[in-house]
């Protein structure tokens, strides 16, 4: 049997502890009244919120980038990223993307302003 690397079985660990404890290590805020960071807070739609939770939200979501806060509402979620780069990437591989049985809507949130 193959060990594996320790930084990769940190971050298994690291998403095992916070999916048992419910406890996020991200804020609640996305940052909605600083016209700064619009173009890097992205809109998910379409989402099942009675099964899928906001550590789900973020573990699909933290591969484009650093996620500085997440908030989820019934149906949608935001995520706001550290940079409009990682905000397009995340779009761009999780549009459509099936989620508890639900085609994922994402969008950055400059497209709905």
């Amino acid at each position: 049997m193959q060990e594996l690397p320790i930084w990769l079985a940190y971050r298994v660990w690291e998403d095992l502890l916070r999916r048992m404890t419910g406890k996020s290590q991200t804020s609640n805020v996305t940052n909605k009244n600083d016209p700064r960071s619009l173009n890097s807070r992205v809109f998910i739609g379409n989402l099942n919120t009675a099964i899928v939770k906001k550590t789900d939200i973020e573990v699909i979501f933290a591969k484009y980038g650093k996620i500085v806060g997440c908030s989820v509402h019934k149906g949608f979620a935001f995520v706001q990223y550290m940079s409009e780069r990682n905000a397009r990437g995340a779009v761009a591989g999780e549009n459509a993307r099936i989620i508890a049985g639900q085609p994922l809507e994402g969008a950055p949130i400059y497209v709905w302003l």
